[in-house]
């Protein structure tokens, strides 16, 4: 019983630390810093804003102080991302490849496209 215990807890350990050095180095494909275009389908809404991003390890953060951005790359580049701006939200899913990326938004009245491109 302690043999296969140990057994056990080695398997998970070497299952742990193989899982925590490979999602790094497959999120890092999306690292850097971004310029995000965000559109509106809504003739009320404001149109043609231009956010910065910056991605590590996966991780969306701001580059700005006027807006928050915060969420997720997955490995193959699905991304989901909140963006907050005084009392304004909105939360957008799309897709990065190595270069660009593209998706939608929503947010409380308004909705609409964005595209990225990696500076």
């Amino acid at each position: 019983m302690g043999q296969f215990r140990k057994t056990m807890i080695a398997t998970r350990f070497v299952l742990m630390t193989a899982t925590s050095v490979a999602t790094p180095a497959a999120a890092a494909t999306f690292d850097g810093e971004w310029n995000v275009q965000i559109a509106s389908t809504n003739s009320a809404c404001p149109n043609g804003a231009t956010v910065a991003i910056g991605i590590s390890n996966g991780q969306v953060a701001s580059n700005n102080a006027m807006v928050t951005a915060s969420g997720r790359v997955a490995d193959a580049g699905s991304i989901s991302v909140t963006l907050v701006s005084g009392i304004k939200r909105a939360t957008g899913f799309g897709h990065l490849s190595a270069t660009s990326g593209s998706g939608t938004w929503r947010g409380a009245l308004c909705s609409g496209t964005w595209t990225a491109q990696r500076i």
